[in-house]
């Protein structure tokens, strides 16, 4: 078939790839370059913009798909179907009209649960016990169409990065699968019950809470691993936690209590296992302390 994806993470990169091998992949839409490099200087293309310039293929960028213009280059591409991964736009009616089957989505979540922007991150905070993808026929409302097909995943002690390349991988396989058969997969309507929305994480999320219990605390920072990485700060030093450990101890919350830097939660304690210091590289919890003491009885913040 002829096929345009539309995607802009890395989350997106296993899709075209597959895709691009299975079929023609005629054109890939992503999210503009944005400003990146050496302060922000240099304009970045996306991962999906990259891979796809390796692979040959025409790339288009369009700030908006709102435009008539825009619209009509979408549909003088003439494509049997649009697949999209995180792309990061809404798509309008008449982009969505335009490939002859219409766009299916791939989405990081088992609809109707986690519809929205951060369905993997959402999924870990709330201990969801599994998580998966689903092939979803896109319309006009948020992640609301009949899913074709899905494929699970338990989350276990994952973290968000983890889980985003498996999904990935998982993905990709699913929708090369379902479009070598489209017939074979019948759309079925979510359920009304079980709606759940992931909203886009905010940055002031990633500081850490240490009032909350060990478990919860460890799943915050799964959830925000690698990037952008949950923090304490202390002296003013922001400290990213991106591996730990929920294990029995007790003490004010959010003061160290011992000298290995572990943690005391409003229940039980976290140890943390990988740390990093602002402009740091990341490091074992011995190796920062070896530079850098943070003794028993410290509060961080």
């Amino acid at each position: 078939m002829r096929v345009i994806v539309m995607g802009t993470p890395e989350f997106a990169v296993p899709t075209l790839v597959a895709l691009a091998a299975a079929h023609e992949v005629v054109a890939v839409y992503t999210q503009p370059p944005r400003p990146g490099g050496r302060r922000g200087r240099e304009l970045t293309p996306s991962p999906v913009q990259r891979r796809a310039e390796e692979l040959g293929i025409a790339v288009r960028h369009p700030v908006s798909l709102k435009g008539a213009a825009e619209q009509a280059e979408f549909a003088a591409w003439q494509a049997d179907i649009a697949v999209v991964a995180a792309y990061g736009l809404i798509l309008p009616r008449a982009i969505l009209d335009a490939p002859r089957l219409g766009c299916l989505n791939l989405h990081g979540s088992l609809l109707p649960r986690w519809r929205g922007a951060a369905p993997i991150q959402r999924a870990i905070l709330a201990d969801d016990v599994e998580t998966g993808v689903d092939i979803m026929r896109m319309e006009a409302g948020l992640d609301t169409g009949a899913v074709l097909a899905e494929a699970r995943t338990p989350i276990e002690r994952k973290n968000a990065g983890q889980l985003t390349n498996e999904l990935a991988g998982l993905g990709a396989a699913l929708i090369v699968q379902v479009l070598a058969n489209l017939d074979a997969y019948p759309e079925v309507p979510q359920p009304g019950e079980g709606v759940t929305y992931a909203h886009k994480l905010d940055k002031a999320e990633a500081r850490l809470d240490f009032s909350a219990p060990a478990e919860a605390v460890e799943r915050h920072i799964r959830a925000f691993a690698p990037s952008p990485g949950a923090f304490f700060e202390l002296e003013g030093e922001r400290y990213r936690i991106l591996a730990g450990d929920p294990i029995a101890g007790s003490g004010e919350p959010g003061t160290v209590i011992d000298d290995r830097l572990t943690i005391a939660c409003g229940a039980g304690a976290i140890a943390p296992s990988q740390v990093q210091r602002a402009g740091r590289p990341v490091m074992d919890t011995a190796a920062l302390l070896r530079g850098r003491a943070i003794p028993a009885g410290t509060k961080l913040a």
